[in-house]
């Protein structure tokens, strides 16, 4: 059985940092690219951040390049995202992606996907 789950979201002022932690079970996580994506608001689902397997291949949306790091440890089967200079626009629900089918388009389409963490940036 699969399993996908964050942890690392909450509320915190513009300028801040939070570190989003992704532990997936039941695949072999070395194998599969692995992203973040977030639904603002009102908004679809975007990608945010995605890794391939070996973390050679990364990708980051415009909007947080610089701002934030996607990093792997595949011997404890997580993911993570270290999220910087946080901003307002930032807020939405961070849901991890797991077996991504192309890095390229963000982890948009993806096997598998947790239920996501919260991130509210207050200004």
């Amino acid at each position: 059985q699969v399993q996908v789950v964050e942890s690392g979201g909450g509320l915190v002022q513009a300028g801040g940092s939070l570190r989003l932690s992704c532990t997936v079970s039941g695949l072999r996580f070395g194998d599969i690219g692995m992203a973040w994506i977030h639904r603002p608001p009102g908004k679809e689902h975007e990608g945010v951040s995605c890794i391939g397997w070996s973390g050679e291949n990364v990708y980051y949306a415009e909007s947080v390049k610089g701002r934030f790091t996607i990093s792997r440890d595949n011997a404890k089967n997580t993911l993570y995202l270290q999220m910087n200079s946080l901003k307002p626009e930032d807020t939405a629900m961070y849901v991890c992606a797991a077996d991504v089918y192309d890095c390229r388009d963000g982890g948009l389409e993806s096997n598998y996907r947790g239920q996501g963490t919260q991130v509210t940036v207050s200004s």
